[in-house]
């Protein structure tokens, strides 16, 4: 068994973002040569998540306005009496989760027809990274 590695980072100009990441995905896993196995897409953030869903504009936003009506921003939340100012970022991270796991199957991301990989940002204009991990033969 092998394994590949690619980090991917950014820094987005707005506080919450949806990046699409399905192509540096594919990209990593052409990269490893790896044909048969499982790829791990994780965000090293715990204001950030990872999502797969359709890469639809209308979805999209229905889910960020999902996301904002169950964790608003500006809330006095607690964890602002740390200083800080982003407790929304923390709860929306765990309601989309850190990361995903996709099986490879002949070489490709086995993705349904209409699912992307997202990058989701809640707390950006700041440096973060997500992991890409392949494993298998």
């Amino acid at each position: 068994m092998k394994s590949h590695t690619r980090y991917l980072f950014f820094n987005t100009p707005k506080r919450r973002q949806y990046i699409n990441i399905t192509g540096e995905a594919e990209s990593a896993l052409a990269e490893s040569g790896i044909r048969e196995g499982m790829a791990l897409v994780s965000a090293m953030h715990i204001t950030a998540g990872v999502w797969i869903n359709d890469a639809e504009e209308g979805i999209i936003a229905d889910i960020d306005e999902m996301l904002e009506s169950l964790a608003p921003f500006g809330k006095d939340y607690r964890h602002h009496r740390t200083g800080e100012d982003n407790g929304d970022a923390h709860l929306k991270s765990i309601l989309v989760h850190h990361q995903v796991v996709l099986p490879v199957t002949e070489g490709r991301l086995d993705l349904g027809p209409w699912q992307q990989i997202f990058y989701c940002e809640f707390d950006g204009r700041r440096r973060k990274r997500v992991i890409i991990k392949i494993i298998g033969e």
